[in-house]
């Protein structure tokens, strides 16, 4: 029977692509366990005895110093690992360095606990940056253009899954009170982290390699057979002969312009007008508030006058939540746009910001307890407006928007912005808190609120785009055409007019 191109993937191959993106959100879920793990042990009082009890602004470096290694990694280190290595063996490479450098910060202590510490996190830090760019570009790329951003979001849906059980593994050990629960309370279950990323780095062998990274390698051969594979479909299949052709006819179009080094991002109008939207957007994205939710939450609760237990406790349900967020964005986003959830999400996170800003200066001193309880249910609203909004889908329009040869490279040099939003972010909310108290809250308000503006006039719409189509949307008529003359005078594959035959494995094998 003739298909549309558009609608040529059986069931078998969602499933099939449903399953290989979520065992590569068991990286994303080590990175989120990373994170949410050390927002537990701050409060730990076996930690604040092996680090000499640290100070607001030795906490916020503990947590800064990561995003330094983040920043380096994404420059120097989490491209070059995705281009040569493949986007399956970077994320093994990933997990595989945050593990390191969890290892060295679980075994701080005496003298040098402090620094061990540092050493620790800015290893995790480097490990992480990889995890977080290689896990959407392997996502986005197998996946096809109409649900690229449901595939995509399951990449969040693994780190909030981690951020989640980080918290309760830390309400779990925080009940071990004796001397050696103490002691090693904190470090066990920062090593919590090896059992995930066991399972990862053993499965990984078994997962095929994007098609677009084989093509982009000469691998013409090997990434039919893996493009078969990921559509369920025969390597000789109309559906799989297309859209091998479009990426091919897409890298060379972008390999034989004037310029193909990756100094071309900065120096062609189109590209740069890709690179600076994705970094603004992922600096955005650390900057409303959401890595002092990460890192602080317990102490965010306590201050709020909440017993150390159960601050662990609402942390773990809050972080819960957001799995339960993150799913519904999962079947958003390709249906609303992306642009749509980003403002949204904006909006719900400058309202949650403004109330917990606004009551404890109306009501100090935990005087109220009706506003104290607000305040957690407003805290609850900025992580449905993360998790619909600038959580998944930074990710997902800064995997989709650059072409094959650049996305790499693109997508580390964007999440570097973030990184440097992370480092003031994590420093300024523990000494803001500490210094202007709850109006600290109305800095990242403002952010937010502004967000919302420059994301509505700045950013283009990218649901149901090819990858290939991104050069048209951005203005990029240089590759349009050379695309276009190498098809015949059609530049999109969803506007041919031709017919794709489908034969699928399944009603092969049923023969």
């Amino acid at each position: 029977m003739a298909v549309p191109i558009a609608a040529v993937i059986p069931s078998r191959a969602s499933l099939r692509l449903h399953v290989l993106c979520a065992f590569f959100g068991l990286a994303s879920f080590a990175w989120g366990y990373n994170i949410g793990i050390l927002a537990t042990i701050y409060v730990h009082p076996g930690f604040k005895k092996a680090l000499h009890k640290p100070d607001a602004a030795h906490t916020g470096l503990i947590t800064a110093i990561y995003y330094l290694g983040t920043w380096i990694s994404y420059l120097f280190l989490s491209h070059p690992a995705a281009d040569y290595l493949g986007r399956r063996w970077a994320a093994f490479v990933g997990v595989f360095t945050t593990c390191v450098g969890a290892s060295i910060m679980a075994a701080s202590r005496g003298s040098t606990a402090y620094t061990m510490m540092i050493v620790g996190r800015i290893i995790c830090g480097m490990g992480v940056a990889v995890i977080s760019t290689s896990v959407p570009l392997y996502q986005s790329e197998i996946a096809p253009a109409k649900q690229r951003g449901r595939y995509v979001v399951m990449n969040h849906i693994g780190l909030v899954a981690g951020l989640a059980f980080a918290f309760w593994v830390g309400y779990w050990f925080s009940a071990w009170k004796t001397p050696q629960g103490n002691y090693y309370g904190w470090r066990l279950s920062i090593m919590v982290l090896y059992i995930p990323s066991l399972i990862f780095c053993l499965g990984i062998y078994f997962c095929p390699e994007t098609p677009r990274w084989l093509i982009e390698k000469g691998k013409i051969e090997e990434a039919r057979a893996n493009m078969a594979y990921l559509r369920d479909a025969d390597s000789s299949s109309d559906i799989v002969s297309v859209e091998i052709d479009e990426i091919c006819q897409s890298v060379e179009a972008h390999r034989s312009a004037p310029e193909s080094s990756w100094t071309v991002l900065f120096t062609h109008k189109p590209l740069f007008a890709r690179l600076w939207r994705a970094a603004l957007l992922q600096f955005m994205a650390q900057m409303c508030g959401n890595t002092a939710m990460k890192y602080y939450l317990p102490g965010i609760f306590a201050s709020l006058g909440i017993e150390h237990r159960t601050t662990l406790l609402i942390g773990g349900i809050e972080s819960t939540l957001k799995i339960g967020c993150t799913i519904i964005e999962m079947m958003l986003i390709d249906r609303i746009g992306r642009r749509t959830t980003l403002i949204v999400g904006c909006v719900v996170m400058g309202v949650a910001l403004l109330v917990n800003g606004a009551l404890p200066l109306a009501y100090p001193k935990n005087k109220n307890v009706v506003s104290d309880y607000t305040c957690i249910v407003f805290i609850f609203f900025f992580t449905f407006g993360y998790s619909i909004g600038f959580g998944p889908a930074a990710w997902v329009y800064g995997s989709e928007i650059f072409p094959t040869n650049l996305r790499a490279r693109g997508l580390n040099l964007a999440a570097s912005g973030g990184s440097i939003g992370s480092i003031v972010a994590a420093q300024t909310w523990p000494v803001g808190m500490q210094n202007i108290g709850s109006k600290t809250y109305f800095i990242f308000m403002s952010i937010n609120l502004v967000s919302a503006i420059i994301i509505y006039f700045a950013y283009p719409e990218t649901k149901r785009k090819t990858l290939e189509e991104m050069d048209l949307l951005f203005g990029d008529h240089r590759i349009t055409e050379r695309l276009t003359n190498d098809s015949g005078g059609e530049a999109h594959s969803e506007d041919r007019a031709e017919q794709v035959h489908v034969n699928p494995k399944s009603d092969r094998d049923s023969l």
